[in-house]
């Protein structure tokens, strides 16, 4: 009896599991047709599983259709295919136990993409994808930027140096990274006491604000339209921040022509530029050389000219004339202009931080001489 019995259970384990395998295939058509409604022959409907990965090619007859039986429950994604070239593609067409069709009418798919072909769709798609990545690394790196400032205007230069280090490895190909970058370790090698690690410091600057001009030029060139006025500013900036770098680091002759370059760039701007390279003529003017305390007067009175309310250069202006005084009859005799310098000086700047050395000065022009008082250097 038991084994009369299993007989029929078997059989009937056997008829679900048929039943099962084909009520888990199905049939998928449909009707391929191009721009003009016309049947698209010998072309390809690929079919592909998104879960499993199973393929299928179903070819298109000489009216543009395709069939196929058995086709494996999923969801697929069908890309129609003419001579390896894909002509269109529907993602997520789910095949279940009725019959799928999935048609191709590339005039109506054409309609609904405003005309674009699957090429210029495509690029389309590639393109917000760029569009979205480059949006998202410009933020993380306007957060890095942003970090940087807030650490470097609470005199944390080396936080500020360190993140936009970790920004310029994020993307070393935006020449504003690389500006601030320099300038926030120009202003932290200065505090920096070891005249070794200074000059390092130094050095690495001017290299990075370098990396900034290079792309920034670059830039141009590739693309004449982006020479704007705003950017031509930008570079001279550039510039004017690699000739401090230069300057501080003792290296004069690349301090003075990057000073110039950012002139030539932006002479409506160039107060900053002159009176930075009065400066650092004055600075490596330590021998008292006449012809460069003249570079070094003529570069101030240009920054007076193009800003005749920056305070700085005429006090600046006032101490290369009085350095230049000569004594007759115990009197101080200084060059036309000298008193004025530091007059004006005060006008600008009363408290200024060099409000009390003007007034000596001052005081000191026309007045009896000790012997000592020509020995002294006005600080700076």
């Amino acid at each position: 009896m038991k084994q009369r019995f299993l007989v029929p259970v078997l059989l009937i384990l056997m008829a679900a599991a048929c039943s099962q395998l084909a009520f888990a295939q199905a049939t998928v058509r449909g009707l391929c047709t191009d721009v003009d409604g016309k049947p698209i022959t010998g072309a390809v409907v690929h079919l592909a599983d998104v879960d499993t990965g199973r393929k299928y090619d179903l070819k298109t007859n000489n009216k543009g259709e395709y069939f196929s039986l058995g086709i494996a429950a999923g969801k697929y994604n069908a890309t129609l295919l003419k001579d390896g070239k894909e002509l269109f593609h529907v993602n997520g067409v789910q095949v279940g136990a009725d019959e799928v069709v999935q048609d191709f009418d590339l005039k109506k798919a054409l309609a609904a993409t405003g005309g674009m072909t699957p090429e210029q769709l495509k690029a389309q798609q590639a393109q917000n994808e760029k569009v979205a990545k480059e949006n998202l690394t410009v933020k993380a790196l306007n957060e890095k930027l942003s970090a940087a400032k807030t650490a470097a205007d609470a005199k944390d230069f080396d936080t500020a140096v360190k993140t936009l280090t970790e920004a310029t490895q994020m993307d070393p190909t935006r020449d504003v990274l690389w500006a601030n970058l320099g300038l926030y370790t120009i202003s932290a090698s200065d505090k920096q006491t070891d005249s070794a690690s200074k000059s390092k410091g130094y050095e690495d600057a001017a290299s990075d604000i370098q990396k900034a001009i290079d792309i920034k030029q670059k830039t141009f060139e590739a693309d004449p339209s982006k020479k704007t006025p705003d950017a031509t500013k930008q570079l001279a900036t550039y510039y004017n921040n690699l000739g401090k770098a230069a300057g501080s680091n003792g290296k004069t002759d690349e301090a003075i022509k990057a000073y110039n370059q950012a002139i030539q760039l932006d002479p409506a701007s160039a107060a900053v530029s002159y009176f930075n390279l009065g400066a650092t003529l004055t600075n490596a003017n330590t021998k008292g050389d006449p012809q460069m305390a003249k570079a070094a007067l003529d570069a101030f009175d240009k920054a007076i000219a193009a800003d005749p309310n920056r305070a700085d250069a005429y006090y600046w202006k006032g101490t290369i004339l009085i350095s230049q005084a000569t004594l007759k009859d115990d009197k101080m005799v200084t060059p036309p202009g000298t008193a004025e310098a530091f007059q004006k000086y005060l006008d600008l700047a009363p408290t200024g931080s060099h409000a009390e050395e003007a007034k000596s000065m001052l005081a000191a022009v026309g007045a009896k001489v000790e012997t000592s008082y020509g020995t002294k250097k006005p600080k700076k």
